[in-house]
């Protein structure tokens, strides 16, 4: 059954931040209802996602059920242990951490360091070998996938020896049996695919996350170990410790016993590297030139699945406790052969036209328009279209975009709502009104709607006197209504409501003037009919044997009705106002 990818996404967590597209240096990601996947096949595995990611949404495969798996097993389990370690789980002395793998059912731990050193004996000896060129070093597995997807041409410059980690694996079925299962450990996400590639070699790659998750559902600490007299098998590292470090392999490959001529130089970060190879063939004409390569800056302990410690620190760990011989020819016992082969990623060219189209989508219709505001991930505007056109983004990655389409939105309510609206700061200045609210009060301010940009500026106060209902609404962030509140001639219905606590606030305006007019209107009417038939009531009433009382209460209250509403101020309010 085939595995899944190493680096994945967990859907519920994505949060539409982008920054993962924004730190992929090869931009595996496609946007898809703002989820942000992984795409396999673009991808290096270099684990930045996983790193940046601020909910967690990125992960890094778990293979902890495979390990025990292999330790429930009647083969024996071997691990080897990335030399990183010394960086990153500092706490942990050597003896210790060898007996605590032990308590999971581990048989023995070896250190990778030791198939590092083979590695750099091997470097050394074709180095010496070759007159000139460029040769670029397999020893991180996200360089080699990098290389060999996205400068195919530089391809054949990656040296033709296995990772010190596969080395390792060989060098230890070597000397304890082909039968023996055998577990990585160490910083880096890749390895993962180094195990899925080779599973004759390497059987299953955790990461030092992983193996610090198992000790705490163990409840084991280094206190537990204190009395170990552990060693590492078959012998300790020497100078291969010195990998994990950006110029560690270099140091190794010159105490290998190499001579002057060859150039060694080293590079780490993919952005670095992808620019150092545009430019290889200007360099070495007459002499061979190897570059150590790293993805990760500063080496293998500012790797991805390392614990956050700083990597000049975890560096200061492993040079601590290096052990360096004295330089001498060193001849390899362990080679593992390997031709990397140009894998070019299917590069999906995009045309002319398609990058205009998409580029119109998102409302850029000049170059002008281009902001490469790098907002949606991508360095530039039109590499978002290429995206774009590829299906790898949504147009709801473009900020200035969405923006726009927020703010067109936001004017057409505005301007097409019946009822009057501002919105105010908290100096009470009108940050914004429609017409509908300019032509409630008519006259002058209908003029000055018309030659502003909606009124933006003018002072709330003068035009509504009412400044401690904008306060409270300002200060409590709760909707506030006052039914025909009288400015002049006018009655309006207002209601207030937070936009910002503190910052900015709205108010809808209705004019109910003409409809406050009808009822007193009609209430007036009710006491002039009231008073020319109250003689006559009164009669009717007294030969009834009624009360009178009773009747003019009845008419009282029909009239009642239809008289203008009275607003009194609530007790809350009137604290409000205080």
């Amino acid at each position: 059954m085939t595995k899944p990818y190493p680096i994945f996404t967990t859907r519920a967590e994505c949060r539409d931040c982008y920054k993962c597209v924004r730190r992929c240096p090869v931009k595996a990601i496609r946007i898809e209802n703002g989820v942000a996947s992984v795409l396999p096949e673009r991808c290096v595995a270099c684990g930045q996602c996983v790193r940046i990611c601020p909910t967690r949404a990125k992960r890094v495969r778990d293979d902890s059920s495979k390990f025990v798996e292999l330790c429930s097993g009647t083969e024996p389990v071997y691990v080897s242990l990335a030399p990183s370690w010394r960086g990153v789980l500092t706490e942990w002395s050597s003896t210790a951490l060898i007996a605590a793998l032990k308590s999971l059912g581990v048989a023995e731990v070896s250190e990778t360091a030791l198939g590092a050193q083979e590695v750099s004996a091997a470097v050394a000896e074709d180095l010496a070998k070759s007159k000139d060129g460029v040769f670029i070093s397999s020893a991180c597995p996200v360089v080699v996938d990098y290389v060999c997807k996205y400068h195919p041409n530089e391809a054949r410059r990656v040296t033709k020896i296995a990772s010190p980690a596969l080395t390792h694996c060989a060098l230890l079925r070597k000397t304890f049996g082909e039968n023996i299962k055998i577990a990585f450990i160490g910083p880096c996400a890749a390895k993962k695919n180094e195990a899925d590639r080779r599973p004759d070699l390497l059987d299953v790659a955790l990461t030092f996350d992983e193996l610090q998750r198992f000790f705490a559902e163990k409840g084991l600490s280094p206190g537990d170990f204190e009395t170990a007299k552990e060693t590492f098998v078959p012998e300790s590292a020497m100078e291969g410790t010195l990998y994990p470090v950006e110029g560690g392999m270099l140091e190794t490959i010159r105490r290998s016993g190499i001579d002057e001529r060859p150039l060694l130089q080293s590079t780490s970060g993919l952005q670095i590297l992808g620019q150092s190879l545009e430019h290889l063939r200007s360099l070495g004409a007459n002499r061979p030139v190897f570059i150590e390569a790293l993805a990760c800056p500063g080496g293998c302990v500012n790797g991805p699945c390392a614990t956050k410690k700083s990597w000049l620190a975890a560096s200061t760990g492993v040079l601590k406790h290096a052990e360096l011989r004295p330089a001498s020819k060193r001849v390899p016992t362990t080679r593992v052969g390997v031709d990397f082969r140009a894998d070019p990623v299917d590069s999906d060219d995009v045309d002319a036209k398609a990058i205009q189209e998409a580029l119109l989508k998102v409302g850029k219709t000049s170059p002008d328009d281009e902001l490469n505001c790098g907002g949606c991930g991508y360095d530039s505007c039109r590499e978002f279209a290429k995206a774009l056109a590829r299906g790898d983004a949504e147009t709801s990655q473009c900020v200035s975009y969405m923006r726009y389409v927020a703010t067109q939105k936001a004017d057409n309510l505005l301007r097409y709502m019946p009822a009057g609206v501002a919105i105010v700061d908290d100096n009470l200045n009108i940050v914004e009104s429609n017409e509908a609210f300019a032509r409630i009060f008519g006259g002058e301010l209908l003029e000055l709607y018309r030659i502003t940009s909606g009124l933006g500026g003018a002072d709330i106060r003068t035009i509504l006197p009412c400044a401690s209902l904008f306060e409270a609404a300002l200060q409590h962030g709760r909707e506030i209504n006052r039914d025909s509140f009288r400015v002049g001639d006018l009655l309006l219905d207002l209601t207030f409501f937070t936009i910002e606590r503190g910052k900015s606030v709205g108010v809808i305006v209705r004019d109910v003037t003409s409809t406050e007019l009808d009822r007193e209107q009609i209430a007036r009417r009710a006491d002039e009919v009231m008073s020319r038939n109250v003689a006559v009531v009164q009669e009717i009433a007294s030969k009834l044997g009624e009360h009178l009382a009773d009747t003019q209460i009845l008419l009282e209250s029909i009239a009642q009705c239809y008289r203008p509403k009275t607003t009194p101020i609530a007790p809350r309010d009137e604290e409000e106002k205080r």
